[in-house]
């Protein structure tokens, strides 16, 4: 397990990463009172927040953006699965930094996330959501960088303020929905369906029928709400999942592709080398 503290700025940055063979609990704390967003890579590990007698839990994280503020009474805990690594990475900083944040970054804070600038309890919960193909490109960009020294605090640098810059645009799309809430929640429900039937996914008419949404609209908000196509979607969700299966398992190029829904070896290859830039069978090299 790993965990690195990067201060940039009046921020601090917690880059968590943990690969185990066992079931273990990591717990976490701040030593002062913060606001923060945390952004969960790979791997779905479960998080509890527990401060007092009050506990909240979120389960299959991967993908989430979740905003909070958290004093030193609160305690976060990751349950880490041989089949659910660790990817996290915790941009915070302190409520009496705010004023100081360059670029007018404070305000942004306050208007936006105005109950964790004034919260009213130890833990406050602020928005949270499934993260955006750029957003998690990002992501997974910190965790695979190769960058040494002043480079990586240069890239680290850059990173985390496009991070923030994606989530603070996302949260103002929310504010101006131009999809009902109700319809929203169809959406993330096709979304939670694809990513987990990677395998054997549905069409796009059985999907709509589950959902209960009509093709027309699900293929037209689907895009305007997460970015991308449905099927984009899902080929991005296929070639993360592989891209994770080849770095993390002894299993062969043949039966990763398999298991993300390819049955053509030659496509899978294509598809892997189209968004990464290099063939599945040279990750291990």
């Amino acid at each position: 397990m790993t965990r690195d503290i990067v201060d940039i700025n009046d921020f601090t940055i917690l880059v968590e990463e943990a690969r185990l063979d066992k079931e273990t609990k990591d717990v976490c704390t701040f030593d002062e009172p913060v606001i923060a967003v945390a952004f969960y890579g790979s791997g779905n590990v479960d998080l509890s927040v527990k401060y007092g007698e009050k506990q909240k839990d979120f389960q299959n994280t991967k993908g989430l953006a979740l905003s909070f503020y958290a004093d030193e009474n609160v305690q976060f805990e990751h349950t880490v699965h041989a089949d659910k690594p660790l990817e996290c990475i915790v941009i915070a900083t302190s409520p009496r930094n705010l004023e100081k944040l360059p670029n007018q970054e404070g305000e942004l804070f306050s208007s936006m996330l105005n109950e964790l600038v004034n919260p009213s309890d130890h833990y406050v919960e602020g928005p949270h959501f499934l993260m955006t193909p750029a957003m998690q490109s990002i992501v997974d960009g910190v965790f695979h960088n190769t960058y040494e020294g002043k480079t990586k605090m240069m890239f680290f640098r850059s990173q985390m303020t496009a991070l923030l810059s994606h989530f603070f645009g996302q949260l103002a799309q929310m504010d101006q929905p131009s999809i009902k809430k109700t319809e929203q929640e169809k959406l993330f429900q096709a979304k939670e369906i694809l990513s987990a039937q990677l395998e054997n996914p549905p069409s796009l008419t059985e999907l709509s029928r589950e959902i209960g949404l009509n093709s027309f609209n699900l293929k037209k908000n689907f895009k305007e709400l997460f970015g991308v196509p449905v099927f984009k979607y899902l080929q991005n969700q296929r070639m993360e999942r592989a891209h994770e299966l080849l770095r993390n398992q002894d299993i062969t190029v043949q039966e990763t592709a398999w298991q993300v829904g390819y049955d053509s070896l030659s496509s899978f290859s294509n598809a892997f080398s189209k968004k990464y830039g290099f063939r599945p069978s040279e990750i291990r090299k």
